[in-house]
């Protein structure tokens, strides 16, 4: 039985589906709601509700505490419908913002590539075109289980093939399947696309990319989309690795500085051999950030992905450097082991 949700204050009203969460019905409408873990525990989704009955469903008892469950407010990530609802969110307008319904997908698996010894390039053929904004993920489908893994999509918006680069999480179901199981011609099957994370082009601002590991997925994707579209704002992308094995994209970064006046590619190698003979940066992600800067970032707009640690580091960095929560974007992918941390203590939006 489905049942109508009304979103205040944007006054949308929505079908929700038997057992469909109240997240899930507003993203696949085109309306972002605030979120993070996905899990239950991080409390980013909590919403008031106004009129009518939700089951709270796998909502942790730390992240919806049981006098907050009396004044009318749960999870949007895990409440479900008993009623026809109206609740209240925390809507923020974005001019950058495009609304684009989440909806499946299906593919086949057109091209597996080894891009470093951990990280895996998978490369998918869709039977419908993914419309996206450059930044935003996927939530992969893992076979036999009963969940969903999020992956950057790392390529530039346009047309129906996707790559998303999957580096290998010791233990990790999602991350095993991709690396371990899966096959050129298998069929796969996705949902999308998900996040916030996107250039504020309206911004004509210079622009910093900061990364980390594989989280040079989505960065990659917007600095192709933002080159295609002859992008007049500096373009900086810093991003690290321990090692020169692990410096994915490397040539094509070192091309694309070659070709692009407006862009500019800094390395950082945190624990490559002294005798290497490696002649970029050593050391960490916002090391090098704050060197080639002279630790100064006011007039920019910088986008932050990689590992928490990484993330937390070059915040320290950047506000050290005057460029404040205003001026600076993050991307992390919350497990329900670390929803806890799902914030940066520096933030409260992020």
């Amino acid at each position: 039985m489905a049942y109508r949700l009304t979103i205040e204050p944007l006054g949308e009203t929505v079908e929700v589906d038997d057992g469909q969460t109240i997240l899930d019905a507003a993203l696949r409408k085109g309306i972002y709601l605030p979120h993070a873990c996905c899990h239950g525990l991080c409390a980013t989704c909590k919403i008031d509700v106004l009129e009518g009955e939700v089951d709270h469903g796998d909502a942790s008892s730390f992240a919806l505490m049981d006098f907050e469950r009396d004044e009318g407010k749960t999870l949007a990530c895990c409440a479900t419908l008993q009623s026809d609802v109206v609740i209240s969110a925390e809507v923020e307008a974005d001019p950058d913002a495009q609304s684009i319904p989440v909806l499946d997908f299906v593919g086949k698996v057109s091209r597996l590539e080894t891009l470093t010894p951990t990280i895996k390039g998978v490369f998918i053929e869709l039977e419908q075109p993914l419309h996206f904004q450059a930044g935003q993920y996927v939530n992969l489908a893992i076979p036999g289980e009963h969940f969903a893994r999020p992956f950057s999509l790392a390529n530039a918006p346009g047309g129906s093939s996707i790559e998303l680069n999957v580096r290998i999480v010791p233990g990790g179901a999602g991350t095993g399947y991709v690396h371990n199981r899966l096959q050129v011609g298998d069929t796969v099957r996705l949902s999308g696309p998900y996040g916030r994370f996107f250039v504020r082009k309206s911004a004509q601002l210079p622009t910093i990319f900061m990364a980390g590991g594989s989280g040079l997925s989505s960065p990659r994707s917007m600095i192709h989309e933002l080159l295609k579209e002859r992008c007049a704002q500096p373009i900086t992308l810093v991003y690290g690795q321990r090692t020169k094995d692990e410096l994915y994209y490397h040539e094509e970064f070192l091309a694309l500085a070659q070709q692009n006046p407006t862009f500019t590619y800094v390395p950082a190698l945190s624990h490559e051999p002294q005798d290497s003979g490696w002649s970029g940066f050593r050391g960490f992600v916002h090391q090098a950030a704050q060197a080639h800067f002279n630790g100064d970032f006011r007039g920019h707009k910088a986008y932050l992905c990689g590992p928490p640690l990484m993330i937390d580091a070059c915040i320290t960095t950047l506000m050290q450097g005057r460029l404040f929560e205003r001026d600076i974007y993050t991307e992390k992918f919350i497990s329900s082991a670390d929803a806890q941390q799902a914030r940066s203590p520096l933030f409260k939006n992020v």
